[in-house]
């Protein structure tokens, strides 16, 4: 028995434009294939390819796509999309991307961290890294991504606890229910609740969502099992994965967590920046000064240490004066009268 050969697909990048193309959304093509959103990312990412039927079914709605795009007429472009195909300039860009991700990133970092102004700050602090290196940045193949990891490392910091303003809880929500819910989140250990917010939160794949939290799918897997069954647990109304993202979605919304504008995130990176380089310079200035110093200081030749004192053996005691004789009293007896009215002439005696 032969086996019929696969069905022909074109390139994962392709996939995706042709999807653009025909104004779809991931959404939209799983419902049409029979597969879920994560899986016809996965396709379009060039992680896994379809099989069987859903393959068969895919590679129609694609070709049905260009055909489409073919028989397009082709319309002469309008002013208005000639100025748009000019290209953004980087404060431009940033702010698209800045416009599009931080609004969604600071809701998310509260549900990682319970605290409203943690979660701003971590993702100015994101955005202005993200600045700085924002020819890096540019080019990368998933900008939101690179952002959100680094928004979601700097909120689950261990260091923040050292911090005065963050030592004690904020006011938790208002409802109860959403309460509940915050608790269960914050008492899931770091790296499991990273993964569950990512997995039915954002919506990742399992592959995306090991390789953001820098573990493998296994491990990852695992993380996400012991945290449903650790919200399941407290809460069994949230067992179903479909629920607990909506209950996440609804908790981040009922919060008002609003983003700095994106020129201060901007102007915030580079007065940073000019901060950090300044010291750096202050830093290198002191050191050369140091090092001149002690070259200047420093003798040009070996000078032996002074060798310690040892004690000298053989010498005799020290001896005190003693009492004075009969003969010696009598004289200092004389001497001290004969003082007191001036020395005696030296006369010669005559004999």
């Amino acid at each position: 028995m032969t086996r019929s050969p696969a069905t022909p697909l074109p390139e994962p990048e392709e996939r995706r434009r042709l999807r653009e193309a025909g104004s779809l959304t991931q959404a939209q093509v799983a419902e049409r294939v029979g597969a879920t959103r994560e899986t016809v990312r996965a396709w379009e990412s060039g992680r896994t390819n379809p099989r069987g039927r859903k393959r068969e079914a895919y590679a129609k709605l694609l070709d049905s796509l260009a055909e489409v795009e073919v028989t397009a007429p082709q319309e002469e472009p309008a002013p208005e999309a000639e100025e748009a195909a000019v290209p953004l300039t980087p404060a431009q860009a940033f702010d698209a991307l800045y416009a599009f991700c931080a609004p969604a990133l600071v809701r998310q970092s509260y549900l990682l961290t319970g605290r409203r102004e943690l979660a701003r700050e971590s993702v100015e602090r994101a955005f202005q890294l993200a600045w700085q290196r924002w020819p890096e940045v540019a080019v990368d193949r998933d900008p939101a991504g690179w952002v959100r990891a680094t928004a979601y490392e700097y909120a689950l910091s261990p260091w923040h606890r050292f911090r005065p303003r963050f030592r004690h809880p904020e006011p938790p929500p208002a409802d109860a229910s959403d309460r509940a819910l915050m608790d269960v989140l914050l008492k899931l250990p770091p790296p499991y609740r990273r993964t569950l917010l990512l997995y039915d939160g954002v919506g990742l794949d399992l592959p995306e969502t090991a390789a953001e939290t820098e573990a493998s799918t296994p491990a990852a897997a695992n993380r996400l099992l012991h945290a449903r069954e650790a919200v399941a647990t407290r809460l069994p109304a949230l067992a179903d994965p479909t629920e607990l993202h909506r209950r996440l979605a609804e908790l981040a919304s009922t919060e008002r967590l609003r983003a700095a504008k994106p020129p201060t995130v901007r102007t915030g990176s580079e007065r940073r920046a000019r901060f950090w380089t300044r010291a750096a310079i202050a830093f290198t200035v002191a050191l050369i000064g140091t090092t001149a110093m002690t070259v200047r200081t420093a003798p040009t030749h070996y000078e032996p240490p002074i060798a310690p004192g040892a004690e000298i053996q053989g010498v005799p005691p020290r001896v005190a004066q003693g009492a004075l004789s009969e003969a010696e009293a009598e004289l200092r007896e004389k001497l001290r009268g004969g003082m007191t009215s001036g020395p005696e002439r030296v006369l010669p005696l005559s004999r």
